[in-house]
């Protein structure tokens, strides 16, 4: 009787198929081979590309000819310059531009040199205070504030170069804490600011306070307008400041009648006064500022 047939995987069939199973991997190896040097990626062949530019870019000025030249390796860079806008000014630019035009102002309450100390206590030799002015006019017409100088017998300035001239008070505009000066003797190179009138000025725009805090300067602090149109009362609660730049860059008793200036190192205001709750007479984040405009009226120039 014979028997049927039985299909065993691991019989007659399995032996032959072991040399094929070992065939067939270099193909499997061929193929994953394939696989990973395939097409590459956006990203990859953006990166590659970019790489290359910069490549070129470098080797152009080698490649006579063929390549770029050094002018049109200049255009390529000028253009990619172009393209990223101009360099954004800084507070250390606009301290350079208004420093040659910022005062320091002092007091005197007796004919003797005995300067009046702003934030110090007053005696009957020196009462008063000492502040900052801003040269407006090349002839030595200068902007600060009136409490400055009020009750003062005598003015003296230092210019920014060292220069010293006696002043007089040539125009006061109460309501709004201003006074003129007039140094007697201007310095050979003086330079007066530049003004810009605070239309299109917005909370959040970044300003810089050029000045003398508690005599020691000239100074420079930076921040950024907080509001605009604010009230103040001075501390004496004689008289209520309106239309104000409310500002949180730092000042301090000495910093009155400074410059407040945009990052181009514009005159956008005058210094004025500092809200503090305290009676230590230092900033907590609050200041103000007369607008130029007020202040350039005092002087009787409009020149917006």
């Amino acid at each position: 009787m014979k028997r049927a047939a039985v299909y065993s995987p691991s019989r007659s069939r399995a032996t032959p198929s072991a040399p094929l199973a070992s065939s067939a991997q270099p193909q499997q190896r061929a193929v994953s081979q394939k696989k990973s040097f395939g097409w590459p990626s956006r990203k990859r062949l953006a990166a590659v590309a970019g790489g290359l530019l910069v490549l070129a870019l470098i080797v152009a000025p080698w490649l006579g000819p063929r390549g770029m030249n050094q002018a049109q390796v200049d255009e390529a860079i000028q253009k990619a310059m172009e393209a990223q806008g101009p360099a954004r000014p800084l507070a250390a630019d606009a301290y350079e531009k208004i420093a040659p035009s910022v005062v320091h102002v002092r007091g005197l309450a007796t004919d003797a040199d005995e300067p009046m100390v702003e934030g110090q206590p007053a005696t009957a030799a020196s009462e008063g205070n000492i502040g900052t002015g801003v040269v407006i006019i090349d002839n030595g017409t200068i902007l600060t504030n009136l409490h400055v100088v009020a009750g003062a017998k005598r003015v003296k300035v230092t210019f920014a170069d060292g220069f010293e001239s006696a002043a007089d008070v040539i125009g006061t505009r109460p309501e709004h804490d201003l006074a003129v000066l007039k140094a007697a003797k201007v310095p050979d190179d003086l330079f007066p600011a530049t003004l810009r009138s605070t239309n299109g000025l917005r909370p959040g725009d970044e300003v810089v306070a050029v000045g003398f805090p508690f005599g020691i300067g000239p100074s420079a602090t930076a921040g950024v307008i907080s509001g605009l149109k604010r009230e103040y009362r001075s501390p004496e609660g004689k008289r209520i400041l309106t239309n104000l730049i409310q500002f949180d860059a730092a000042v301090n008793p000495g910093n009155s009648g400074g410059p407040l200036v945009t990052t181009e190192g514009e005159v956008v205001g005058i210094v004025t006064g500092l809200l503090n709750p305290t009676d230590q007479r230092v900033f907590v984040g609050v200041g103000f500022a007369v607008p130029i405009e007020n202040a350039a009226g005092a002087v009787g120039l409009n020149p917006f």
